[in-house]
């Protein structure tokens, strides 16, 4: 199961965080500044893959990938392959590339309640101009009149 998702920047601050088990946001706060500091102490050139058990708790593994000026971290215990979810983050940041507006709702079509849903970046993407349109045209229908006065005159 994939426990959180973050997208921070260089220095730090989060962009993206979702967690799929319940931690109060103090917690959530500590988690972040701990992936952090293990994320910006470590080499350039080493693996992405981390234990991250003593900040998550048991059977904790963390992957990373750093690109431009953000960190990528998908935080998820043994059930998950770590090559996968490599995988996973490249398809997160090659959907984005295309769409970056709907961060949330992209992240929602790959994870859910911590399951993967779907690995393809087309199709993500698909289900992301669906539910663009959808949300379009429900803003179109006008359900309540915009004045009292036009409502009055029915």
């Amino acid at each position: 199961m994939i426990r959180a998702v973050l997208v921070m920047n260089t220095e730090g601050k989060p962009r993206l965080a979702k967690f799929y088990e319940f931690r109060p946001v103090e917690k959530q706060q500590e988690i972040i500044r701990n992936v952090f500091a293990v994320l910006c102490s470590r080499p350039e050139h080493v693996s992405n893959f981390v234990d991250a058990e003593s900040f998550f708790g048991p059977d904790a593994r963390l992957v990373y990938k750093h690109f431009a000026t953000l960190y990528f971290v998908f935080i998820f215990d043994s059930s998950e392959n770590e090559l996968a979810m490599l995988d996973l983050i490249q398809v997160f940041v090659e959907t984005l590339d295309k769409c970056f507006r709907n961060l949330h709702t992209i992240l929602d079509e790959i994870i859910f309640g911590g399951q993967v849903l779907e690995t393809s970046s087309t199709e993500v993407m698909k289900a992301v101009e669906e539910i663009s349109k959808l949300e379009a045209a429900s803003n179109a229908i006008n359900l309540v009149p915009k004045s009292v006065s036009a409502w009055r005159s029915r």
